[in-house]
């Protein structure tokens, strides 16, 4: 059977939250819960629970956190931008 995985985004003012699912046809099933940045470090805490699952491939991992690099570099200059034209 062939596995999609599914981001899940928070795109709040203050903090980004995401999480995985893994999509086997019709269902979704939660592969992480949601961490929030810039509370912690999601990308970290996302790469060390798709370690402990050695069914996805390293591929899978590597595609699916190089997305949440760009995601966070997005919310980050977005926040940036609305600091920046907010104080000026």
């Amino acid at each position: 059977m062939d596995s999609k995985f599914k981001l899940n985004i928070l795109w709040l003012e203050t903090k980004l939250g995401i999480a995985i699912d893994q999509v086997q046809g019709n269902e979704k099933i939660p592969l992480t819960n949601y961490f929030f940045w810039p509370k912690s470090n999601i990308w970290e805490q996302i790469k060390n629970d798709l370690d402990s699952k050695p069914w996805v491939l390293v591929d899978e991992k590597d595609e699916i956190l190089n997305s949440i690099a760009v995601i966070m570099n997005q919310w980050q200059k977005v926040v940036k931008t609305k600091t920046f034209t907010t104080t000026n």
